[in-house]
């Protein structure tokens, strides 16, 4: 197992193509499974809703989100689109029983300190800390079933490596619009407990395969 200390900004994505603001990252150190990313403090925009599926939860959850960066906020101001969009997956969910989806836009840059109010009391706002996250990419479209499959995936490469990991619940994220029908791009995410953790296979782009037991010194050609 090793430890990677090395980062570099990622600020724009090949895959982040519709909106004219993408959130930010880190890309601590990328293997052939998975990715680890670092997030900066970020406000969202958040709503809940209570399905069976997580497709009908983030419908029900996106058109009051939707709306509020449509002018439902107290100065009825409109936004912009702005990626990715977040869905909070409970794990702890029976088939019986529905669960709560959480839903998050990623405020625009001009409104991270002080965004309006929404007029919706199901609407309200989110200040993600400071964290390192594991993330599997897939194509096509973002369901509850795809989304199940890649969290398993991820898992089961993060349970393979030992590495810590909030085990609660885990981010559906999308980048494109349901207009979009070719070269989508989701994610699952997994917010890492303590040090980020890979495997000896380091294939982070613009990097050196450097990656011995130990921590990692990486070397930028």
């Amino acid at each position: 197992l090793i430890y990677f200390s090395f980062s570099f900004a990622v600020t724009n994505t090949s895959f982040c193509t519709e909106s004219k603001e993408c959130l930010e990252y880190e890309l601590v150190c990328k293997t052939d499974e998975y990715e680890v990313r670092h997030l900066t403090p970020t406000r969202w925009v958040s709503t809940d809703a209570e399905a069976y599926f997580m497709g009908v939860g983030a419908a029900l959850a996106f058109r009051r989100l939707f709306q509020y960066i449509n002018g439902a906020n107290d100065e009825g101001v409109k936004m912009e689109m702005t990626a990715p969009v977040l869905v909070k997956v409970p794990e702890e969910t029976k088939l019986w029983e529905p669960a709560v989806y959480t839903l998050n836009f990623p405020l625009p840059a001009a409104y991270q300190d002080k965004p309006p109010a929404p007029t919706n009391d199901k609407v309200y706002f989110t200040a993600m800390p400071d964290m390192d996250v594991y993330v599997r990419s897939y194509g096509g479209w973002m369901l509850s079933v795809t989304s199940r499959l890649h969290s398993h995936l991820l898992t089961k490469e993060l349970e393979r490596v030992r590495a810590s990991y909030n085990h609660t619940y885990h981010y559906g994220v999308g980048y494109d619009s349901p207009l979009k029908l070719l070269n989508r791009h989701n994610e699952v995410w997994y917010v890492a407990e303590g040090e980020p953790v890979l495997s000896v296979h380091c294939v982070t782009p613009k990097l050196s395969n450097c990656c011995i037991i130990g921590r990692c010194e990486v070397k930028l050609y």
